[in-house]
């Protein structure tokens, strides 16, 4: 028996294209990504050039972008795609996230003609991947004291630096990296294969291990003036890119909640225990209501906040309440659903507890709960208190 988790009808919030989207990406899910996600967890490898050009036939790279080959949908279609990819694997929904949300929207959003028309087609298509260079090995949550820098050199820019836990750093064709200059921060597009760029691979993760998360090493890296997006000064670019990144965060991680609690709802009825289901325990079903409840408050925040997105009425701090809302629900949900499945939690044959250690990673990436605590705390009071 088929039991839907939809307590609410989310269903008639949604436009027809947006169902027809989800469904796309749904099935895109089912038979290209689960059958082989057991074994990428297991060897911590994936196929990302394949699954690039893949996901990009499919319009779902850049999806909410428009022009340059990007197919200009609209924020809820793309929160359900994110949706949708994440309920597979939090690692997938971070490619399709950093390519679209970070790279793109960081050259879409700020860069020149040029840059535009040279990456944003390739990208859309998945035949360029780009990674986000922000986070450094000794700033996360502060980016603002970023250490790489780029220095004029007569028309030349030369960077140095190096920045940490890069998603597709070791198979991107360009990084956006953010540097210190004299004049701010700034932004720059760097070709991988420009002399003194090097990203290194982070191996024996616990999390995230069907995505690639890299190093990325510039010693004297030598870039023309027109690699500079001329449209970012100062953090507000990185930031306003990390907030794209993080709505589709919003959206994807009640995937890996409704994945995990579809796979406790379908298991509990099916193990038997003392001559009965399962599911047929009071102790179980409080579980598996309190969870669908939490499921559903999260997508309907999801969804409440693109339609604000659409209107252009979304603030940064309201953006903080989905991810600080939904992460955390989400990690909470699939160790839950891991009870449920006892021991059978812990095995590989089912996805919970590789859904609650990728989790782990997207409860601290794109802002820390106590980040996002922080940013909702100075909407409240009105007093920063990052500091």
């Amino acid at each position: 028996m088929t039991v839907s988790l939809d307590l609410v009808d989310v269903d008639s919030l949604l436009t027809e294209e947006e169902v027809a989207i989800r469904a796309t990406t749904r099935r895109f899910a089912d038979e290209r990504l689960r059958p082989s996600l057991p074994e990428w967890f297991e060897s911590a490898t994936i196929p990302a050039r394949e699954l690039a050009k893949e996901l990009g036939s499919l319009g779902l790279l850049g999806m909410h972008l428009t022009g340059y080959g990007c197919a200009g949908l609209g924020p809820v279609a793309y929160g359900l795609a994110c949706l949708e990819i994440e309920a597979a694997d939090s690692g997938m929904r971070s490619l399709v996230s950093v390519q679209g949300s970070l790279a793109m929207y960081a050259i879409w959003k700020y860069g020149s003609e040029q840059q535009k028309t040279e990456w944003l087609p390739r990208m859309a298509a998945g035949e360029a991947i780009g990674c986000f260079g922000l986070t450094e090995p000794d700033f996360g949550s502060n980016p603002g004291g970023m250490r790489t820098s780029a220095r004029r050199d007569g028309d030349d820019w030369v960077l140095n630096g190096s920045k940490m836990w890069i998603t597709n750093g070791s198979v991107a064709d360009v990084a956006v990296v953010w540097a210190r200059t004299d004049d701010g921060v700034r932004g720059f597009v760097v070709p991988t294969s420009t002399p003194g760029f090097s990203a290194p691979e982070i191996t024996r993760k616990l999390s995230l291990r069907a995505s690639v998360t890299s190093e990325l090493i510039l010693t004297d890296v030598r870039l023309p003036a027109s690699a500079m997006l001329p449209e970012a000064r100062g953090l507000s670019g990185p930031l306003g890119c990390l907030n794209e990144a993080r709505f589709g965060i919003i959206f994807g991680a009640m995937g890996a909640a409704r994945d995990c609690l579809e796979t406790a709802v379908s298991y509990a009825g099916e193990r038997q225990v003392f001559d009965k289901p399962l599911s047929a325990y009071q102790l179980t079903q409080a579980k598996l209501a309190d969870m669908a409840v939490e499921l559903n408050k999260g997508i309907l925040l999801a969804v409440h906040l693109g339609r604000l997105k659409e209107k252009g009425a979304l603030r940064p701090e309201q953006v903080s309440v989905g991810k600080l809302n939904n992460v955390r629900e989400a990690i909470a949900i699939a160790r839950e659903c891991r009870t449920i499945l006892a021991a059978n939690g812990i095995s590989g044959e089912y996805p919970v507890l590789r859904h609650a250690n990728n989790l782990e990673s997207v409860l601290t990436y794109e802002g820390t709960s106590e980040v996002h605590q922080l940013v909702i705390g100075q909407a409240l009071t009105g007093q920063a208190a990052f500091r």
